[in-house]
């Protein structure tokens, strides 16, 4: 074919001597691995990782327009499922923005509990990583390991609250209703078998050879890089961001915890690696084991008392607008309550962790082999429901 100028044009097929083209590929949008429906633009030269765009989107639900036409009871029931994994700490962020707008003190019989759910459901979410990760890198055993462990935490979650997954158990003023005859008791004994049997798990992950061949100097994130991009929680800690909230900004009982002498400390790592992160991981679950048994104690030592604050029919928040972050299973959670004194909030922003830690893969993949995406994109702990909102 001759060009309309009369120029030459010259087709050719395949690529001269040593000249290479970029092919852009297209993961997803899909769930192996993802947690959930993400798609990532990738830019490879061979293959190598030059560019990397996370698109979202797929699970859009329009939650936070949703808040807007509910009231604060019926808020908690949409709140609770933009991470699943991580449910009870969702609602805690809703409950205690309205408590603070409406100057009401919540009973210590409520907060010790809150507290002590807090901290099995953190150990939830991370028991699901730490079984699916090595999954996603081809180790299969693991996740057995993890869901047993799973199991005797969720009866005791399941048995208070009436749900496995979505528990729906705080209330602004404090809980649903007490907690159950000898369910303390139970809570120890839970405890107890998970924290006996952990040795194993950790024995299947971090003395997996292939695992640390895996991980180890792959998917470096800079520490000065994640304070940019905003990234919280353990992918942050695993590149040496020294940052939770449980400790720096206090809620419920975490003053105590975190006090001098106290149970609580904050596990960090330098590397930045998938490994790093996925340490972080591993010994957070056993300090929160620790704060648990704790609030158990604790709350064995109080006297019988309520657990909520009698409200009225139709609960109005006083004009005004507050901002409440909580230390979440994945990294900083926060509400920005906007209320015009109604029964529904005005506005109900939500800043979720996992939206910043999907962020940083731009900055993550590149560099890195297609071979290591997979063990990358299961390292930065995400949940796209988290992302979507």
């Amino acid at each position: 074919m001759v060009p309309p100028d009369g120029s030459s044009l010259t087709v050719g097929l395949g690529a001269s001597e040593n000249d290479t083209a970029d092919m852009v590929l297209n993961i997803g949008p899909q769930h192996p691995s993802t947690h959930g429906v993400l798609r990532l633009k990738v830019t490879l030269d061979g293959e190598r990782i030059t560019r990397a765009e996370p698109i979202v989107g797929y699970m859009h639900r329009g939650a936070e327009k949703l808040f807007e036409v509910r009231d604060y009871r019926q808020i908690i029931v949409l709140a609770n499922r933009h991470d699943w994994l991580s449910a009870f700490a969702n609602e805690l962020g809703v409950v205690l923005g309205a408590e603070r707008m409406l100057g009401m003190e919540v009973p210590e019989r409520a907060v010790w509990p809150r507290t002590l759910l807090a901290e099995l459901n953190r150990v939830l979410n991370h028991l699901m990583f730490l079984g699916s990760y090595p999954l996603e890198l081809g180790a299969i055993t693991p996740v057995f390991y993890a869901f047993r462990e799973r199991e005797e935490l969720q009866a005791v979650m399941e048995e208070v609250s009436g749900g496995r997954i979505h528990y729906m158990f705080n209330r602004v003023g404090g809980l649903k209703e007490d907690l159950p005859a000898g369910w303390t008791t139970r809570v120890l004994a839970a405890l107890g078998v998970v924290r006996a049997r952990l040795p194993r798990l950790e024995a299947l992950i971090s003395g997996n050879e292939i695992l640390r061949a895996r991980t180890r100097g792959v998917g470096v994130l800079a520490r000065e890089v994640a304070a940019a991009y905003g990234v919280t929680g353990p992918i942050a800690r695993g590149s040496g961001l020294d940052l939770d909230l449980r400790r720096d900004e206090p809620y419920l009982a975490y003053g105590e915890l975190f006090a001098p002498g106290g149970p609580g400390r904050v596990v960090t790592r330098s590397a930045g690696d998938c490994l790093a992160r996925l340490e972080v991981l591993l010994e957070q679950v056993h300090v929160s084991l620790d704060l648990a048994e704790y609030c158990v104690d604790r709350l064995r030592s109080l006297p019988p008392g309520p657990v909520n604050v009698r409200l009225p029919k139709v609960l109005r928040v006083p004009e005004g607008h507050l901002y409440t972050w909580t230390e979440n299973p994945l990294g900083v959670n926060g509400y920005y309550l906007v209320s015009r004194g109604d029964k529904v909030p005005w506005r109900l922003k939500l800043r979720s962790a996992s939206f910043n830690n999907v962020q940083v893969l731009s900055r993550i993949l590149p560099g890195c082999l297609v071979a290591d995406m997979v063990a990358v994109l299961g390292s930065t702990f995400f949940v796209v429901g988290d992302v979507d909102k």
